[in-house]
């Protein structure tokens, strides 16, 4: 039970860091760099060997996530609202997606693809994350139900941010999709939510320790 509680508790942080991340570039056009490298390159991650291995087998790299998941646990901390909505928003849509075989078939195809880009650039390449903005638009966007970002429209109605933003948004499908795989369920944060946050504590203990 650990172990799978580790795991959920890893790809829910993943999930967080990307609704954290859209929920502070919305509100201040800035992101961490490594941060923002971890999620996006998550995308990349096809064939992990394990949960760590999606975000570059260091918790080092979650430690924005686990903190914002830390205090979403917490009763009553509102802190990060629009983390939370965005990222309930996703897993309301990667169940959605999870029915739709042509449109994995898309993204799968699509991503690999994105993965030799970013070999040849960089992850976070702008080339790189319009393409990303681009599958986002073209798949997870035609469903009915969207992800209602909220910020300064100063930041929301730039190109680049609006691209990063669906880049990150689509990182956080990746998560939740991760968080099913690995025995994920709502259930979990309805009545286990104690031993979750317990184990984030201990999550975000060793994340610290691995930093240089």
């Amino acid at each position: 039970m650990t172990d799978k509680l580790d795991n959920v508790c890893i790809a829910l942080a993943g999930l967080f860091q990307a609704t954290g991340l859209v929920e502070q570039i919305a509100k201040t056009g800035y992101v961490p760099g490594d941060v923002y490298r971890c999620s996006i390159e998550s995308l990349f991650a096809m064939d992990p060997p394990n949960t760590r291995a999606v975000y570059g087998d260091s918790l080092a790299n979650l430690i924005f996530g686990l903190e914002i998941l830390q205090q979403t646990l917490e009763t009553g901390n509102q802190q990060h609202k629009d983390a939370l909505r965005y990222a309930l928003g996703i897993l309301h849509l990667q169940r959605k997606l999870s029915g739709r075989k042509d449109m994995l078939g898309v993204l799968g195809t699509r991503l690999k693809q994105a993965a030799r880009q970013a070999e040849h650039f960089s992850s976070t390449h702008e080339n790189v994350i319009g393409n990303l903005a681009d599958l986002y638009k073209e798949t997870i966007s035609t469903f009915r139900f969207r992800v209602q970002v909220t910020g300064d429209q100063n930041y929301l109605q730039q190109p680049r941010i609006a691209n990063q933003i669906r880049a990150l948004l689509l990182a956080g499908i990746r998560s939740a999709t991760l968080w099913r795989q690995v025995g994920g369920s709502r259930w979990q944060l309805l009545f286990q939510r104690r031993k979750m946050a317990a184990t984030v504590d201990r999550l975000l203990r060793e994340a610290k320790a691995d930093l240089p």
